[in-house]
């Protein structure tokens, strides 16, 4: 399969992220947020997704963790989650949005920590500038498309939920200087749910899904 970058192509897989064929997701006990699934794009190879280390802070729910560029819904600086992911990125990573291309959007994913994630896709050219905000980002980490594609990268483990077969998967990446990064949780999933839309690759095992809020809202209000 070709893996090169295909504005087009990939354009047509996704929707608007105001969509009403997109599954948004809204609770009054969880926290909405979003992110950029930010792709770096080149011409002669495969493209990249730019994923982020976290600072480790006893404040971020997410310390250490690997993510996308993004965070917290703001009702004084946001009009949407676009704007969100958009001023997010910026914080995080310097890049202004004139400098990014929306794509579109994947459905909303619930984490167990009570965070409903809108996931906007969007690209930047590959000499396009990146400098990380220091308290938020420890590391800037740029991974092959052709990894996460890789079925044998993706491992998933399942559990029965009130009859139903949930999905929890991880990748583990070791990159070119030997040093390994765990992707899980919300951004495995976001990853997985993305290759699946725009390549129709089928990693997540047949009959499963993940947690919605009915399936964990007990436990946040608690």
């Amino acid at each position: 399969m070709n893996f090169i970058f295909d504005d087009t192509f990939i354009r047509k897989k996704l929707k608007a992220f105001n969509s009403s064929d997109r599954l948004a997701m809204s609770h009054e006990h969880f926290t909405n947020s979003a992110i950029v699934f930010l792709i770096l794009q080149y011409k002669d190879k495969p493209y990249d997704l730019v994923l982020i280390r976290r600072t480790k802070s006893k404040t971020d729910k997410h310390s250490g963790e690997m993510s996308f560029p993004g965070g917290k819904f703001d009702p004084i600086l946001d009009k949407s989650y676009l704007d969100t992911a958009l001023r997010e990125l910026e914080e995080e990573l310097g890049v202004s949005k004139k400098n990014v291309n929306v794509l579109g959007a994947i459905d909303d994913h619930l984490t167990p920590k009570g965070f409903i994630i809108t996931a906007i896709v969007a690209y930047i050219d590959k000499d396009v500038r990146m400098v990380k905000e220091e308290n938020e980002v420890q590391e800037i980490v740029k991974i092959p498309i052709t990894f996460f594609a890789n079925k044998k990268n993706y491992k998933e483990r399942t559990y029965d939920l009130k009859g139903d077969l949930i999905g929890v998967g991880k990748f583990n990446y070791r990159s070119a200087e030997n040093k390994k990064y765990v992707i899980f949780g919300a951004t495995s999933h976001i990853i997985v749910n993305y290759i699946d839309i725009i390549y129709n690759l089928g990693l997540m095992t047949p009959g499963c899904r993940r947690i919605n809020c009915e399936d964990i809202k007990d436990r946040i209000i608690g």
